[in-house]
């Protein structure tokens, strides 16, 4: 992927969440994405961390449970609607690429990321990962959530609702993410659950960066 190509993809997921935030806002997260963080929150806790970023902080939705729960939260977007969002609620949040984290190495004692990565090209996955990990404490977990299916496709899906141009998605298989995930962490859990009935399902997983 061409850095005119990436540059192009990212404004155009820019436009579309600038204008789509305030629905967004009010939209409800599904109970099983909820019970997940429910879960990851209470481990957290469990085990002492402190401080959690999230990449792709959207309007705040997760952000606003994260620091309720008690926990030190920053996140960050591409989009600055949403950060403006965030930082209404009270939330630390800033304008920033997966690619490019505006963060020192090992700031971080965990990390969360919901539907975000699949906004990322398959060519730059490896990258956006090492990027997340290079500003997590060593050993820090990462929850990470994805859309994905059999076709391991990479399309441009066009907006019907008015919010924007079309969003870049890379859809992958089961295999092709568990792979990437384990060159630069440890897998410690993994499932998948269908929502809404459709040929896509939900990837969660909970992976242990390098001690």
């Amino acid at each position: 992927m061409t850095g005119d190509g990436r540059a192009q993809r990212e404004n155009d997921l820019i436009a579309y969440y600038n204008n789509e935030v305030q629905a967004r806002a009010g939209r409800d997260l599904p109970d099983e994405r909820v019970a997940r963080r429910t879960a990851y929150l209470q481990r957290l806790e469990r085990d002492g961390h402190r401080s959690v970023l999230e990449i792709g902080c959207g309007p705040g939705r997760d952000g606003q449970a994260i620091a309720t729960a008690g926990f030190d939260y920053t996140g960050v977007d591409l989009a600055s609607a949403s950060v403006e969002t965030c930082r209404s609620l009270g939330l630390k949040a800033e304008v920033a690429s997966v690619l490019d984290l505006p963060f020192e190495d090992a700031t971080f004692d965990a990390g969360w990321t919901m539907s975000t990565l699949l906004h990322v090209a398959d060519d730059d996955l490896d990258q956006a990962l090492a990027e997340i990990v290079r500003v997590l404490r060593p050993g820090a977990p990462l929850a990470i959530g994805l859309w994905g299916d059999a076709s391991g496709s990479e399309q441009v899906w066009q907006d019907d609702k008015g919010f924007g141009p079309g969003r870049f998605f890379s859809i992958r298989t089961d295999a092709v993410l568990r792979e990437t995930l384990q060159r630069h962490s440890t897998v410690e859990e993994w499932l998948t659950w269908d929502e809404g009935g459709g040929a896509m399902h939900y990837q969660w997983a909970v992976v242990r960066a390098p001690a």
